[in-house]
């Protein structure tokens, strides 16, 4: 038997491949999942897909269905401060004796089946995350994919209430396609039959058109946020205020994206509050009230996204690791009011590393490139000379990640500091302490 700690879990989990053997369908999930009882067939969620936004969307529904008096589990990825953060009820992480419990009940069934060799680090999380939720008596389920949607494995559930899919975007091509369409069409494939789906607003046409075709086969309703409802009050990288239907909502996050996420999640509650589709016995109502959304999507925050770790000297901390969320991050720096910006940026080599800095490069006045944070991090030289070879100004990092991002905001007290390009480096950067 594990001890109960979770470092015995982890160890266990990191043990397996990282990818697990390349999938064509979902049978290997299901069959461990039937091996544990099936523990998401006894539990309601919001599956929520995307190439960026999902996080931020699955933090606030969270928040929302807390506060409205739900049991509410929380499922994503990856991890930021540690390995429990990614599977949540209520806003707690599950416990350390829980994880290395549930996590020796998951190898043991794991042990027995003729597939046992050929799962991931994500397959078995999600089995422990399930069986977790189900313990927990959750309420209903926030489920966040980890890659794609069609072939994910948290594609394996049935009983969705709603799903989401955010912003669509160039990201994982070698697995999910190098066009949009092929990218969407993987996305859509967690739409279920009759069951209503939000698609974030702004996407591309190409996305919009698969998305629309897949809910139309499935008999669901497809809504996409209307912008010609909204009005923007004030966007910035302390939060946002804004009306959507002619109501107010605020954001603690910033950046103009946090309201396109938050549009989203005000139209998929909305669905929820038409179809009656959660319990309201233990607390007699039968909507989650309009006071009870706005103060969620406005408490919603996650370390890492436009993350303010000081404010004088202004400094950012933001994973966005692919063009479009890098895009978003260029939007936070363009209207934070300061004149110059530098940045301490690492990147993982099999992200889009030129098309993402190039979205930065207008907005930064010189950036520092560090590595070491992960295995898969680009080299600190080959990425200098990256954003030099696109127009910006480099330099590889001459001193350790802490120290070099101490340098730079002694060396640009009044401006703006950002440290970027890695939810790998967001990690390393918020469990440092700095």
């Amino acid at each position: 038997m594990l001890e109960y700690s979770e470092n015995k879990a982890i160890e266990y989990i990191n043990g397996l491949s990282h990818s697990g053997k390349p999938v064509k369908d979902l049978t290997r999930i299901r069959t461990l999942l039937a091996a544990l009882g099936d523990p998401q067939d006894r539990l309601k969620f919001v599956h929520i897909a995307g190439t960026n936004g999902k996080g931020s969307m699955a933090q606030m529904f969270s928040e929302v269905f807390t506060a409205a008096g739900f049991k509410t589990g929380l499922f994503t990825s990856p991890y930021i401060i540690k390995y429990s953060d990614r599977i949540k009820v209520n806003g707690e992480n599950i416990p350390d004796r829980e994880l290395s419990a549930l996590a020796d009940r998951v190898r043991d069934t794991v042990s027995t089946l003729p597939c046992r060799e050929d799962f991931s680090q994500f397959e078995i999380t999600q089995a422990i995350a399930f069986l977790y939720f189900l313990q927990e008596q959750c309420d209903i389920v926030v489920l966040e994919t980890g890659m794609g949607g069609l072939l994910d494995c948290t594609n394996a559930v049935k009983t969705p209430i709603l799903t989401v899919i955010g912003s669509v975007d160039y990201d994982h091509t070698a697995v999910l396609g190098n066009t949009l369409e092929e990218i969407a069409f993987q996305k859509a494939g967690i739409i279920k039959p009759g069951v209503p789906c939000v698609l974030s607003a702004g996407n591309a046409p190409e996305v919009i058109s698969i998305v629309r075709k897949k809910a139309e086969e499935n008999g669901s309703r497809l809504v996409i946020p209307d912008t010609e409802l909204l009005r923007v009050i004030s966007c910035g990288c302390f939060g946002s205020e804004f009306e959507y239907r002619g109501k107010l909502f605020r954001t603690s996050m910033g950046g103009a994206h946090q309201i396109t996420n938050a549009m989203s999640v005000i139209e998929g509650i909305s669905l929820i509050n038409g179809g009656g589709t959660i319990s309201r016995e233990k607390t007699l109502c039968s909507e989650i009230s309009y006071e009870e959304a706005a103060q969620a999507i406005e408490r919603a925050s996650i370390p890492g996204r436009i993350q303010i770790i000081n404010r004088q000297p202004l400094t950012i901390l933001d994973g966005a690791h692919n063009p479009d969320g890098i895009a978003a991050l260029a939007d936070v720096v363009s209207h934070c009011g300061k004149e110059k910006c530098t940045a301490v940026i690492g990147m993982c080599r099999d992200k889009n590393i030129r098309e993402a800095v190039a979205n930065l490069i207008p907005f930064v006045e010189s950036f520092i490139t560090v590595d070491g944070f992960s295995e898969r991090a680009e080299s600190k030289e080959v990425l200098s000379e990256m954003i030099n070879s696109i127009g910006g100004k480099a330099l590889p990092a001459q001193h350790d990640i802490p120290q070099e991002i101490r340098n730079m905001q002694q060396n640009n007290p009044d401006g703006l500091n950002l440290i970027c390009g890695s939810l790998f480096l967001a990690t390393y950067v918020i469990n440092a302490g700095i």
